[in-house]
C-alpha cells in the first residue's frame, strides 16, 4: 500500500503525464483534422454534398485520427515529463520518500495498461462505428449543391449514371443547350435535350426544369423519340458516384474476426455478412485491419517502458543527452515498426513473430530495468 506521501507524487506525476498527453494529442489530432477537412471539401465542389454532410462526415473522422496520435503521444508525453522530473530535480522527491525504481516502473505500467485498455476500445469499438456512421451519412444524403457541379462546356458524371453537358450557363443559372444522359439500366438510357433549361428547388428536393427539347428511349433495339415544350426532372432520385461500400476500416470488429476465423477453417470459405464480403482476396486487408485493431495497441507497455528508461541515468551523468536522444530514436523505430508490421503479415511464420512483437519489446525493456536495477526475479 502507498502511504500518504508516495500517493501524492504518484497523482501529481500521473496528473502531468495525462494533461501533456492529452494537450499533444488534441494539437497534432487537431492540425492533421483541419488538413482533412480541406481534402473532403470535395464532397461538396465535385460531389454536389451539403454543408451539413460535410460537417458531419469531418467531425465523425476525428476519433480516427485520434487513436492514430496516441502512440506516440503516450511515449513522447512519458519521456518529456520524466526528463523535465530529472532536470528540475523532482525525480529525488520519489527516491527521498522511499519509493524504489523498480516500484516506480510498476506503477507506469499499470498506468501503460489502463492506456492500453482505452485504446483498445477506441480501435475495436468507436472508431469503426463513427467511420460507419460517416459513411452511412454519404450513402444517404442527398446531392444538395447539385447546380453549382454544372460548369460551362463540360461533360459532369459526378452523380452515378447521369451524365450532363450545358453549353452556356450564366449568372442567374439559366442554361442553354442542354445535353443529358440517364443509363437507367444495362439495357436501357434516355438521351434528353433541350434548348433552355433552369434548375428549381422545392419540396425539399432539386428539379431541373428543361423547355423547348427532344427525348430519345432507347431499350435494346428499340429507339422512341418525342418532343416536349416543358418537362421536370426531380434530381433526388440520383446518388452521387462518391464510394457509399464501406471500407474494411469501417466493418466492426466482430464481423472481421469471424471472416478470419472462418477463412482459417476453410480454405475455400466465402460469404457476405452487410457490407462486409468475406473471402480468400479480402482476407489480406481483414488481416491487417484486425492487427491494427487489436494487436497494435500492446505496443503501448513497452513504448512506456522504454521511455522510463531515463530514469536510470543522472542528468550529470557525462553522456546523459546522448542516452536521451538513444532513447527518443530508440521508441520512434518501435512506433515505425507497429506502423509497418500490419502489412508484412504474410504467413503463418511472419504472424507469429509479428504478434508477439510487442510481448518481446516489453520483456526485453522490463528485464534490462531489472538488470540495472539488480532486481533478482
Amino acid at each position: 500500500m502507498l502511504n500518504f506521501n508516495e500517493k501524492i507524487v504518484f497523482n501529481k506525476l500521473f496528473i502531468d503525464v495525462t494533461k501533456f498527453l492529452l494537450l499533444i494529442t488534441l494539437s497534432l489530432s487537431l492540425i492533421i483534422w483541419v488538413v482533412q477537412a480541406v481534402n473532403f471539401l470535395d464532397y461538396i465542389s465535385e460531389d454536389g454534398h451539403g454543408l451539413k454532410t460535410y460537417f458531419l462526415v469531418t467531425l465523425l473522422n476525428f476519433p480516427k485520427i485520434f487513436t492514430r496520435i496516441i502512440p506516440f503521444s503516450i511515449f513522447i508525453s512519458i519521456f518529456y515529463i520524466l526528463s523535465k522530473y530529472e532536470l528540475k530535480n523532482e525525480l529525488v522527491i520519489f527516491w527521498n520518500i522511499g519509493i524504489n525504481k523498480i516500484n516506480f516502473i510498476n506503477k507506469l505500467i499499470i498506468f501503460s495498461v489502463l492506456l492500453l485498455l482505452f485504446q483498445l476500445f477506441f480501435k475495436m469499438f468507436l472508431v469503426p462505428n463513427s467511420l460507419d456512421l460517416s459513411r452511412d451519412y454519404i450513402r444517404t444524403s442527398n446531392i444538395d449543391y447539385f447546380p453549382s457541379l454544372i460548369k460551362e462546356k463540360k461533360f459532369i458524371d459526378s452523380v452515378k449514371n447521369l451524365t450532363i453537358f450545358v453549353e452556356t450557363k450564366t449568372n442567374d443559372g439559366k442554361l442553354k443547350n442542354i445535353y443529358l444522359k440517364d443509363q437507367i439500366s444495362a439495357e436501357k438510357s434516355q438521351i434528353i435535350y433541350a434548348k433552355k433549361g433552369s434548375f428549381l428547388f422545392k419540396n425539399k428536393n432539386n428539379y431541373l426544369v428543361l423547355v423547348d427539347g427532344s427525348l430519345i428511349d432507347i431499350d435494346s433495339n428499340k429507339i422512341t423519340t418525342f418532343g416536349f415544350r416543358k418537362t421536370e426532372i426531380n434530381l433526388s432520385k440520383y446518388v452521387t458516384n462518391t464510394t457509399i461500400f464501406p471500407k474494411v476500416q469501417e466493418v466492426k470488429t466482430k464481423h472481421l474476426v469471424n471472416c478470419l476465423y472462418n477463412l482459417y477453417l476453410n480454405k475455400n470459405f466465402k460469404s457476405a455478412t452487410g457490407f462486409l464480403v468475406c473471402s480468400h482476396r479480402a482476407q489480406a486487408d481483414i488481416r491487417e485491419e484486425v492487427f491494427k485493431r487489436i494487436v497494435k495497441p500492446f505496443f503501448i507497455p513497452g513504448l512506456v517502458l522504454v521511455a522510463s528508461l531515463i530514469i536510470l541515468f543522472n542528468k550529470d551523468y557525462f553522456n546523459y543527452s546522448r542516452i536521451q536522444y538513444t532513447l527518443f530514436f530508440t521508441g520512434f523505430f518501435i512506433l515505425v515498426i507497429s506502423e509497418i508490421s500490419a502489412r508484412y503479415i504474410t504467413n503463418n511464420l511472419t504472424t507469429i513473430l509479428f504478434l508477439v512483437l510487442p510481448v518481446i519489446i516489453f520483456l526485453i525493456s522490463y528485464l534490462y530495468l531489472l538488470f540495472k536495477l539488480r532486481v533478482k526475479l
